[in-house]
């Protein structure tokens, strides 16, 4: 059982497909070629398993408002996750996208617009589990490329907490993101402590390696 799991016991809890929850709304277009130094945001189906977060303010890419017209639009709260990847673990990899200004994104991925019973964030934190896996991995097809289509995605089951009650729903999908949000801090921060801690004794290490190992010249026999 998931940590997830855990923390949704005790509620009334109804498994719905995504697609009742939400609006899924698959991309088109955007190559890497497309990009532009400045000027729309835009999320790159590769970027998400390869730069961002769970979540993001902003954009590592941007492309020309004329293109810009053409692709699909990610407003604020929207969830943008990939539908294609070499390897099964990299499709349904989501990123809420946080930023202010509307955001934009191509093929190979899927635009989710949460609906009044769905929280952005607790539905990204929700693709990290072994559920949502075994899931996306019935859905999955191909073999050097993998994809699961957002028709399929559609189809994923989701635990939503009191559905018959938005707003309590809601809250207690808020109450799961603030908790594993303070895990995940928490993580960050051990993980960086111990870098810093392992990187510190690989010096010590090696200075008093150096020191024992370094013999003055003049007495080595001739």
């Amino acid at each position: 059982m998931s940590y997830l799991d855990k923390l949704l016991e005790g509620a009334k809890v109804e498994w719905k497909p995504l697609g009742e929850i939400a609006e899924l709304v698959r991309g088109s277009g955007l190559q890497k070629k497309d990009f532009t130094e400045t000027g729309v945001p835009a999320i790159h189906y590769g970027q998400i398993y390869t730069y961002y977060g769970l979540s993001t303010t902003d954009t590592k890419s941007f492309v020309s408002p004329e293109l810009a017209k053409t692709l699909r639009k990610v407003d604020t709260g929207n969830i943008v996750i990939t539908n294609t990847s070499e390897n099964l673990e990299d499709v349904g990899k989501a990123v809420v996208y946080l930023g202010k200004t509307q955001a934009v994104t191509g093929g190979h991925a899927t635009i989710i617009k949460p609906g009044r019973l769905l929280l952005g964030k607790y539905f990204a934190y929700f693709t990290q589990t072994e559920e949502f896996a075994i899931q996306k991995r019935k859905y999955a097809k191909g073999t050097k490329v993998i994809d699961v289509s957002a028709t399929d995605m559609a189809n994923i089951l989701i635990p939503i907490p009191f559905p018959d009650n938005p707003k309590k729903s809601l809250e207690i999908q808020n109450e799961i993101v603030r908790l594993l949000d303070s895990f995940t801090a928490l993580t960050a921060e051990l993980t960086a402590e111990l870098t810093a801690e392992l990187t510190a004794r690989k010096k010590q290490y090696e200075y008093y390696r150096d020191m024992l190992l370094t013999f003055p010249k003049d007495n080595l026999m001739a």
